[in-house]
């Protein structure tokens, strides 16, 4: 365990958070088609570090749907085709947990997981969920897997008006690994925008969904309706990449079965 404290952020950081997710100053645009606008910033080649940032204007869904639809987990493994595996691991605060969540990787890449602290808070008529990875002893890394490290990943919501909203995605993720190419720009030109499409469609299904599943039941919310055990901060420390195995994946040709665009039909029953 590192000696870092773990902070949960404060309304600085959000606002920080909100101001990077508004500025166009070290951005490049790779996408921009229907709505969706994708930008990158390179940040170490060798390394395959970089950070991307997705806005998507969302007709006919309202910023409290988008602000649910991003805060439930048993929706999620619905409509998340590349979810693995998520669950909550305990409660900070009022508004920060610590939770796991794994995905598929283009093949043949390894899957990767993350362990995040997660924090969230409406600004007005807005609202910011974001994340950064931490450490806890009794989820260490997967055999099977590679721990990736969410140096800071969330989603800004925006109101248009009663039921219009404008979603931005902005993550700075280091994968662990020397990625090849193909990966950078699969993600910015196809991964990304889809995962926006697919993120719209769910908020569209998720009244009636929710209508059949726990209406009440939203203890981002509603506080009091959380039943998560409280962890003290002291089991936590910040999860640096440097002290995770580090792999090559950058020579791997990307599988055949993963070039066409596939359905994006998922469904969300």
């Amino acid at each position: 365990m590192s000696g870092e404290a773990v902070l949960i952020p404060d309304d600085r950081a959000f606002s920080n958070f909100k101001n990077e997710c508004n500025s166009a100053d070290g951005w490049t645009l790779t996408y921009n088609k229907s709505g969706i606008s994708v930008w990158i910033q390179i940040l170490e080649e060798e390394k395959s570090l970089h950070k991307i940032k997705c806005q998507m204007v969302c007709k006919d869904v309202p910023t409290e749907t988008m602000y649910d639809v991003l805060h439930d987990t048993e929706y999620r493994r619905k409509w998340d085709s590349n979810v693995i595996e998520t669950f909550d691991i305990g409660k900070l605060t009022v508004n920060a947990d610590v939770g796991y969540y794994s995905w598929k990787c283009p093949k043949p890449l390894k899957n990767r997981d993350v362990i995040t602290l997660r924090s969230w808070l409406p600004m007005g008529r807005d609202y910011i969920i974001m994340n950064y990875s931490v450490k806890h002893a009794k989820y260490p890394p997967k055999k099977d897997m590679v721990r990736a490290v969410s140096i800071q990943t969330g989603y800004l919501i925006q109101s248009n008006g009663p039921n219009t909203c404008t979603l931005t995605y902005l993550a700075q993720v280091d994968p662990r690994g020397s990625l090849p190419k193909w990966v950078v720009n699969k993600s910015s030109q196809f991964l990304a925008p889809k995962a926006m499409k697919k993120i719209n469609k769910a908020c569209l299904k998720y009244p009636e969904w929710k209508q059949r599943h726990s209406p009440g039941y939203k203890p981002w919310l509603y506080p009091e309706q959380n039943q998560l055990a409280s962890i003290p901060m002291s089991e936590l420390s910040v999860q640096h990449a440097e002290s995770l195995e580090n792999i090559d994946e950058s020579s791997l040709s990307e599988a055949k079965d993963e070039r066409g665009e596939g359905s994006d039909e998922e469904g969300a029953n």
